[in-house]
């Protein structure tokens, strides 16, 4: 075995990933709009480069009978498959219905390998007007919403005739790279403290979190897809609005989904963000090496008055830098070694609690401004975004990406838990939660652009 293969079992927050794939499909998709002609022999040529370059794309799970001690193996056959759709020339938006229907309702075959897929929706095929929609499905397992972004970008880049690289290096799993404090007994001991305070605090203010409309067992929970993006002449106004009072996009958009969640009753909401924490580990990893570096902590948003965005927003900032000042994401990767169930068959506990007061009941998870180019070779890109499945982690997930001058808002939820006229109320309520924000008083706001 050579040294840039992975064969080692899962760490902990590996294993929890795992799990939750094996109860509901855990994926994260990626997709990018590429106007000009690409042959189904341009993508498996870069399909299988990409899978040369990056080890944890040539691996496959090995677990026991009850799944459990899972471990990262060789896989059988080393190859992304390329599914091929040919979409009518008026179906601008198969591509959502294709991550809507299959992508994210659908598991990898993790048990052969490896943990991704690719599909191409073209339309005009053969023509002056042809384009592709190319769509890249990995496992949250080895991948989080950067990892699926530059995987996806440097797959369009090969397929253009980018040259290959070597292997990248095979990483220890996220675990082994925190910095030495955050593992040491008075530091962990800390942590504790701080979570049960917090846990506490959480129980005095008794925040809202989203009930399901109708319990859906672990096993029988399926993701369903809303997609929305803001423009270039939106996102605009929102920066600078944002930069006028004092807080982020990332607060603003938060804000906007605990309004949407409070409806009419004010109250405390729980928001989960995912944090990234590649640059605070030992040795920082950058966004091209492949896993899941980021850890959901939540937030707590006091929503007073369903019209006040701006103060809703300066709350929602205020609560989740404090919770990363004190390093409860790095906390919770480093408990996770306590809390990850050990096989398939003995998380029932760890997902019930999960459902009953885990961070990621309603979550946001915004990967900011990722700069997707706008030509690689003779192609014109555009609508770079990622999507990811809520598994058994929570109700509603919404992810965000600023890339191609756009804001794209893609909210994910458990359907028949959430039902879909629920869902669209909610996610349409947060985009006009957003949009009244940035309105002159008495103006009459939409809903963005909706796909």
């Amino acid at each position: 075995m050579h040294a840039d293969e992975v064969r080692r079992a899962m760490s902990p927050m590996e294993r929890w990933y795992w799990v939750c794939d094996q109860l509901s499909p855990l994926n994260v998709v990626a997709r990018v709009h590429v106007r000009g002609a690409c042959t189904p022999e341009d993508l498996e040529r870069a399909a299988a480069l990409l899978v040369a370059e990056h080890p944890l794309l040539r691996v496959a799970v090995d677990a026991g009978p009850v799944g459990g001690l899972p471990r990262f193996t060789g896989a059988a056959t080393p190859r992304i498959p390329v599914r091929a759709v040919d979409a009518e020339a008026s179906e601008v938006d198969r591509w959502v219905r294709e991550v809507g229907d299959v992508e994210l309702t659908t598991s990898l075959d993790l048990r052969t390998g490896p943990p991704a897929r690719l599909v191409d929706v073209t339309r005009n095929r053969g023509t002056a007007d042809e384009c592709h929609d190319v769509i890249l499905t990995v496992s949250h397992v080895v991948a989080d919403g950067t990892t699926a972004m530059e995987l996806l970008r440097r797959l369009v880049e090969l397929a253009a005739g980018a040259p290959p690289r070597p292997s990248r290096p095979a990483l220890p799993p996220p675990e082994e790279l925190l910095p030495r404090w955050v593992n040491r007994l008075p530091r962990a001991v800390h942590f504790v403290v701080t979570t049960l305070a917090d846990g506490i605090a959480a129980a005095v203010a008794r925040p809202r979190r989203l009930t399901p409309s109708t319990p859906v067992e672990p096993r029988h929970r399926r993701t369903r897809f809303i997609h929305h993006e803001l423009t270039a002449a939106r996102l605009a106004e929102l920066t600078a609005r944002c930069r006028r009072e004092g807080v982020t996009v990332h607060s603003a958009l938060t804000a906007a989904m605990a309004i949407a969640v409070a409806g009419s009753a004010p109250g405390r909401v729980t928001i989960g963000s995912p944090v990234d924490f590649r640059a605070e580990l030992a040795s920082p990893v950058g966004p091209a090496d492949m896993g899941a570096y980021v850890a959901t902590v939540p937030s707590h948003v006091e929503v007073r008055d369903t019209g006040r965005l701006w103060e809703v927003a300066r709350g929602a900032s205020r609560d989740l830098g404090r919770r990363t000042r004190f390093h409860q994401h790095l906390a919770l990767v480093s408990l996770l070694r306590f809390m990850s169930p050990r096989s398939v068959a003995t998380s029932a506990r760890a997902v019930a609690m999960v459902d009953r007061m885990g961070p990621g009941n309603v979550c946001l998870s915004n990967i900011g401004r990722y700069d997707f180019p706008d030509r690689i070779g003779e192609w014109a890109l555009s609508g770079a975004q990622f999507i990811a499945d809520v598994s058994v982690s929570g109700c509603l997930v919404a992810t965000v990406n600023t890339s191609h001058a756009a804001l794209h808002w893609n909210f994910t939820y458990i359907d028949g838990a959430i039902p879909g006229e629920r869902a669209e109320r909610l996610a349409d309520g947060a985009v006009r939660a957003l949009l009244s924000g940035l309105a002159p008083t008495g103006t009459a706001v939409g809903t963005g652009t909706r796909g």
